[in-house]
């Protein structure tokens, strides 16, 4: 579902906006099958928890990191409109991925409830700008229901936070929990905020209730102090090259491929290339390269 202004401009107003019925029914019906390939389900898991100690580890044991083995999981942080999203939040078709992160969480496997802290502090060497250049669009795609049951993230509105300074990044536990919002949404709803926003991670509520979603981080181009990983030291993780081969040129660029017309192209690296990613449609490329 394609984003509406207002509802862009909601990030910009409030510091987040929570938008129900992103994803088609398919691509989310897909990606929540594909998930099982890295999760156990919660059935299985709440039915023997000490089989599953290492999600007791801490309240990020449950993160899995791009690429996917699934097509159906890494055809998410290239989804159309969230493509779409990303390039009129950010002002600029120069956009990039610089973060992809599956999330799964299980309740009684750890506390779950955090401080509200800001996320820039390892987005950025520096800080981000106040005055709204060079944000940072950060996102939730949500791939099961969030209740409140379900430890849903809780974020505080920019009219709350606007006159604290960036730095401490993090509040004291309890503080604006009374100004906070809790973004509970169905599976296939999208959450956007922004890396200055205050918000923070919440416990569970229920017994046998679990949360899971994958967080896909956009940025423009052309910043190096910017960013949190590396797409080429993934270069060789199973499933990055079914990846890159099932992607468009665009959609490979937002992880900074080479794009059609980069000097990098000439009838070597073209040949090289489609050896090291076979299926892969090269005619993109071969505009303006001579045999």
């Amino acid at each position: 579902m394609r984003l509406t202004d207002a509802q862009l401009a909601q990030v910009w107003d409030r510091g987040f906006a929570v938008v129900e019925g992103f994803l088609d029914p398919e691509t989310l019906a897909a990606a929540q099958e594909a998930m099982w390939d890295y999760y156990p389900r919660p059935d299985a898991y709440f039915a023997d928890p000490q089989a599953y100690p290492k999600f007791a580890a801490s309240q990020f044991a449950g993160l899995r990191f791009f690429p996917y083995v699934s097509w159906a999981l890494n055809r998410l942080p290239v989804y159309p409109d969230l493509v779409d999203a990303a390039e009129r939040f950010l002002e600029t078709q120069a956009v990039e991925v610089y973060k992809v992160e599956l999330w799964a969480k299980y309740a009684g496997a750890v506390n779950y409830d955090q401080p509200h802290h800001r996320d820039f502090g390892n987005h950025t060497l520096v800080v981000p700008r106040t005055d709204g250049f060079l944000p940072q669009m950060t996102t939730f795609l949500l791939l099961s229901d969030v209740t409140e049951l379900d430890g849903p993230t809780k974020l505080v509105p920019l009219e709350h936070t606007r006159h604290l300074p960036l730095t401490p990044r993090q509040l004291p536990m309890g503080e604006l929990f009374d100004k906070e919002i809790a973004a509970t949404a169905p599976a296939g709803s999208l959450m956007i905020y922004k890396t200055d926003v205050m918000h923070r991670g919440s416990d569970f509520t229920a017994p046998g209730r679990s949360r899971f979603a994958m967080l896909v981080d956009f940025q423009a181009k052309g910043y190096p102090w910017r960013g949190k990983m590396s797409w080429p030291d993934r270069g060789e993780w199973k499933g990055m090259t079914e990846a890159m081969v099932r992607m468009t040129a665009r959609e490979r660029d937002l992880f900074g491929w080479p794009p059609p017309g980069s000097p990098y192209w000439n009838a070597q690296t073209l040949a090289d290339v489609a050896v090291r990613y076979p299926g892969m449609d090269m005619a993109p490329y071969e505009e303006g390269v001579s045999a």
